[in-house]
């Protein structure tokens, strides 16, 4: 399953669940996540998404530890499975 597949119903499924999933572009601070998940009541986390089986490159995962060091959840999903779970997540108090 390509990266871009994943990245759809990541859209749709934040999108069912009120909020939008803004595509992040930062040409200016290379390595931050893919994905901007807002949610309703104020909820805010990042994903990376990556191809079944891929992982963070080196600078991914150190703007990650900025960002979960700042207080925002960072996701990296890799399967569709993941993203319920992580809507889950991030809207359980």
């Amino acid at each position: 399953m390509l990266e871009k597949i994943i990245e759809h119903k990541l859209t749709v499924a934040v999108k069912k669940a009120g909020g939008i999933a803004v595509k992040l572009v930062s040409p200016s601070f290379a390595g931050m996540p893919d994905r901007l998940v807002l949610l309703p009541d104020g909820l805010i986390a990042f994903v990376e998404l990556k191809a079944p089986g891929e992982g963070p490159r080196p600078l991914q995962e150190a703007r990650h530890r900025l960002l979960r060091s700042l207080g925002f959840r960072v996701y990296v999903i890799d399967q569709p499975e993941q993203i319920g779970g992580m809507l889950v997540e991030l809207q359980t108090p």
